[in-house]
């Protein structure tokens, strides 16, 4: 009888907190990596079909993670998707994001694969995660810039900690009962960036300035970091969005999936507020 739960993304901002919380509710998930260094980890390439066949070993559910800067990833994904199906993985559980319509591109493609071919499915939508602002692109201005540069305007956000997006996986990836279907992840309230960086800015003791960019200027900004063309103008479609209202939205899908709220911005700054301490920065890429 298969067992085990195949984790993509396993060292990720989602993935890392989701092997924590399948470890401590007893099961033993699978790290999926492309270079494995612990015996909780599995060799995994997206682009490596050799390396399928192992990663799939004894696994009856994935959570999958797209891989990184990829601006349409079923093409990369399908090969492994159809190969877990064959195989006779029972579910999967795709990290997709609430701008993104089944059927539409990047990870909305995957979910429209999946409702067609998988036997059993679900989609997590989340919102724009709060960890972008501690461990992602823009904890580096924030704690070396004291600023925030996005295209986003006036626009509100319902920011999500990701370990409230680990816990929605959890239930997803074990309960039997939820049927195939979908569900957009907020946290409890939508924020501006400007209040972001106010939150930032009081609980940090220095101001936080939240620049606010044109689509163009973001997109060189992406550029300049190292992003291509079409993944920086996805990104950059996604800030400007917002700035539309796309994400002004409120839902209680944390509490139907976990039974608990998720978590307000302004505790988990307070948990995390070493991640800007400016002493941090040497050794930090």
């Amino acid at each position: 009888m298969r067992n085990n739960i195949l984790v993509t993304g396993g060292t990720g901002k989602t993935g890392s907190r989701l092997v924590n919380r399948l470890r401590a509710s007893g099961h033993c998930p699978s790290i999926a990596t492309r270079t494995p260094d612990s015996a909780d980890q599995v060799r995994f390439d997206w682009q490596d079909s050799s390396s399928y066949q192992a990663a799939l070993d004894n696994v009856k559910a994935i959570y999958l993670v797209a891989p990184a800067n990829v601006s349409e990833p079923l093409d990369v994904m399908r090969p492994f998707i159809d190969r877990a199906i064959a195989d006779g993985v029972e579910r999967f559980v795709l990290l997709s994001a609430s701008s993104l319509e089944e059927g539409g591109p990047m990870m909305g493609a995957v979910h429209g694969y999946l409702r067609e071919h998988a036997p059993r499915w679900f989609v997590l939508r989340p919102t724009w995660f709060m960890q972008n602002f501690s461990e992602q692109q823009h904890l580096p201005t924030i704690r070396d810039e004291h600023a925030i540069y996005s295209a986003t305007g006036n626009g509100r956000v319902p920011f999500i900690d990701a370990d409230d997006i680990a816990a929605a996986a959890a239930v997803a990836l074990t309960d039997h009962d939820i049927p195939n279907g979908d569900a957009i992840l907020t946290g409890p309230e939508t924020l501006s960036y400007d209040e972001v960086a106010n939150t930032l800015s009081i609980a940090l003791g220095f101001t936080i300035t939240h620049h606010h960019l044109s689509g163009q200027q973001l997109v060189e900004r992406f550029e300049a970091s190292g992003l291509n063309k079409n993944y920086a103008d996805l990104l950059t479609a996604m800030d400007l969005q917002i700035a539309d209202g796309s994400e002004d939205r409120l839902t209680n899908a944390i509490v139907q999936m976990t039974g608990k709220s998720p978590r307000h911005l302004t505790s988990f700054v307070a948990q995390n507020i070493e991640a800007w301490n400016p002493s941090k920065t040497e050794g930090m890429g």
